[in-house]
C-alpha cells in the first residue's frame, strides 16, 4: 500500500504473517450536476425558505477564505439569482477571516469566480460592533457591515473540525466576521473533554450557534465534499437544522467504527495537509480513539516546512516536558499554544511516533518519537507492544474519524 507522504508516497509492505486492519472511508460519488444540486437545497431548504425574506433591501453573504475548501463560486450564481428575484438590490459578499491574514486580490478573484463584480471585502476584526453576549460568557461582537444588513447568509462546507465538531453552520459568524475577543473567549472552550471532532455537543459549536442566533443569522447554504472536492451535498435553510442533515452525511462518509488496537497507524496524506505539523495534526486527532491507552500512535507526515506556526512552536519550546504544557493551557488560552498542548495531553496517554524529515531534536520538542522511516517506526512500536500486537491503518486520516466500539 501506498501512503501519501509529501509529494509522495511510502510504501508500507507486509513481510511474513503481519496482519495489518485498514480503516478506509466510504466516499460518495460527487453529484452529476452540482449546480442542479445547489439549487435543489435551495428548493428544499431545512427550516426558512429564501422566499420568507421577500421584503428586505440588503443581504450579506459571508464566504469562506482561502484557507477552507468551499465552492464559493458555484454557490454565489443560484444565490444570487434568487436574492435578485426577491428585488434585493444591495448584496454585499464578506469573506469571513477570523483571526486569517487578508487576502490577495488574486485570491478574492478565485473564490468568486464569475461574480468578481459583486460588492465584496474582507473581514476587519477591528470594525466590530457589540451585540450581546452568550451564556458562555462570549461577547458576540461582529463587523459592522453585517450587522447592519436586512438578511445575513452564511456559506461554506461541512466536515471534521477538531474542536467544534463540525465546520459550517454558524462558523460563519464565529469566528467568520466575529472580533478576535469573542474568538478567542470561544476558542477557549476546546479544553472541554466534548470538544472534539464528531461531535455535535462540543460547547464550542453550541457556543457559535447561540452567538450566531444573537447576530441574526438567518440561512445557510453549505456544501459536503468528498476527497476530490466534488460537492456530494447540498443543504439551506437554518443555521442548525440544515447542518445537521450535512454533518449526518459527513458521518457517514468518514466516521468509522473500530476495536482499539496496540498500534494505530495514520497517514496525514501528503501535501498539503502535511506540510507542516500544525496542519498534519488533524491525522493524529482523528485516530487517536483508534488506539488503544499505552498504544503507539504512528503519524505519517513529512512536515516539509517544519511545526507551521510560531506560537505553537514557542510553546513546545518552552515547555520543560508534557505535563507542563498541558497545566499551562488548563489556566492560558494563547491560539496556537493549543495544538502544542493538544499533543502533550495526547502523549502523556499514548506512544507518539512521528514519521517526518524534520530533525529528530524538533520532533521530540512536540513530544513525538521521531521515526527515517515507516519500517523503523513499526520496529520501535513493536518493540514497546509487542511483535504480535494488533496494527490498524488509516490511510486517510486527515478525513477518516476513527470511533471506538462500545
Amino acid at each position: 500500500m501506498k501512503l501519501g507522504y509529501g509529494t509522495g508516497y511510502l510504501d508500507l509492505k507486509v513481510e511474513g504473517d503481519e496482519r495489518f486492519e485498514l480503516v478506509l472511508p466510504k466516499e460518495l460519488p460527487g453529484a452529476s450536476d452540482e449546480m442542479a444540486e445547489i439549487e435543489r437545497a435551495l428548493d428544499e431548504p431545512v427550516g426558512p425558505t429564501l422566499q420568507d425574506f421577500a421584503g428586505c433591501k440588503s443581504a450579506t453573504i459571508m464566504a469562506s477564505d482561502i484557507t477552507r475548501p468551499a465552492p464559493t463560486s458555484k454557490m454565489l450564481p443560484p444565490l444570487l439569482q434568487r436574492l435578485e428575484d426577491l428585488g434585493i438590490s444591495e448584496i454585499l459578499v464578506v469573506f469571513g477571516l477570523g483571526t486569517h491574514r487578508k487576502m490577495t486580490e488574486e485570491e478574492e478573484n478565485r473564490i468568486l469566480g464569475d461574480c468578481t463584480l459583486l460588492p465584496h471585502i474582507q473581514h476587519d476584526k477591528n470594525r466590530c460592533v457589540h451585540l450581546g453576549e452568550t451564556s458562555r460568557g462570549t461577547p458576540v461582537e461582529i463587523l459592522e457591515n453585517v450587522a447592519s444588513s436586512d438578511l445575513k447568509i452564511g456559506t461554506g462546507n461541512i466536515e471534521y473540525h477538531y474542536y467544534a465538531g463540525y465546520s459550517g453552520g454558524a462558523k460563519s459568524v464565529l469566528p467568520g466576521i466575529s472580533s478576535e475577543r469573542s474568538i478567542n473567549k470561544n476558542h477557549a472552550m476546546m479544553v472541554d473533554p466534548l470538544a472534539k471532532s464528531g461531535s455535535l455537543e462540543s460547547p464550542v459549536r453550541l457556543d457559535m450557534e447561540e452567538a450566531a442566533g444573537i447576530a441574526g443569522l438567518d440561512f445557510i447554504l453549505n456544501v459536503v465534499l468528498n476527497s476530490k472536492k466534488e460537492i456530494v451535498r447540498a443543504v439551506a435553510g437554518d443555521y442548525v437544522k440544515a447542518h445537521r442533515v450535512g454533518a449526518k452525511v459527513v458521518d457517514e462518509m468518514y466516521r468509522r467504527t473500530v476495536k482499539p488496537a496496540e498500534i494505530v497507524i495514520t497517514c496525514a496524506g501528503g501535501r498539503p495537509k502535511d506540510i507542516n505539523l500544525y496542519q498534519a495534526q488533524k491525522a493524529m486527532d482523528n485516530a487517536k480513539e483508534a488506539a488503544l491507552p499505552g498504544g503507539s500512535l504512528i503519524l505519517l507526515a513529512e512536515c516539509a516546512e517544519g511545526l507551521g506556526h510560531p506560537v505553537f512552536e514557542r510553546w513546545a519550546k518552552e515547555a520543560s516536558c508534557a505535563e507542563d504544557c498541558v497545566e499551562r493551557f488548563g489556566r492560558e488560552y494563547e491560539f496556537g499554544g493549543h495544538k502544542a498542548a493538544l499533543i502533550a495531553k495526547e502523549s502523556l496517554e499514548k506512544d507518539l511516533i512521528l514519521v517526518s524529515s524534520m530533525k529528530p531534536d524538533l520532533a521530540e520538542m512536540c513530544f513525538f518519537r521521531h521515526a527515517k522511516s515507516l519500517k523503523e517506526a513499526l520496529d520501535m512500536a513493536r518493540k514497546r507492544q509487542g511483535k504480535d500486537a494488533r496494527t490498524i491503518v488509516l490511510p486517510h486520516g486527515a478525513q477518516t474519524l476513527a470511533t471506538r466500539c462500545g
